[in-house]
């Protein structure tokens, strides 16, 4: 049986409701988001990368990182569809291709600081 649910995070929001269950495809492309999301680089990467877009150099300065790391990250984020990257000149820009990764931050981040019994660290 499928049935058709809405979470309470979709109402209002114009997204289209899910059949439950998952089809398997689906559930393969969800965790691979994950997956492209369970790094934390790549998230210190996608949060210099709110500002707007960036170098690969800018981004390595930001983050602490050699500029073999970020880009290899980069790409990583950019073939999941996360990023997007344009060249110019011998610049290559990386910006935010996909704003819902934002959200998905955003809830994780509200969930620790409201149920987790580690103390969240604050920005400096």
């Amino acid at each position: 049986m499928t049935v058709l649910a809405t979470s309470s995070m979709n109402e209002g929001s114009g997204s289209a409701a899910l059949a439950h269950p998952l089809s398997d495809d689906l559930v393969e492309l969800i965790a691979e988001r994950f997956r492209a999301l369970a790094e934390p680089t790549r998230i210190k990467l996608l949060d210099r990368l709110r500002g707007g877009e960036a170098t690969v150099l800018e981004l390595t300065v930001l983050v602490g990182t050699t500029q073999q790391n970020a880009s290899k990250h980069l790409n990583l984020l950019r073939r999941a569809g996360i990023v997007a990257r344009r060249k110019q000149g011998n610049h290559v820009y990386y910006r935010i291709a996909d704003e819902t990764v934002y959200a998905i931050c955003e809830t994780v981040c509200s969930s620790l600081q409201t149920s987790s019994t580690r103390p969240i660290i604050k920005a400096r």
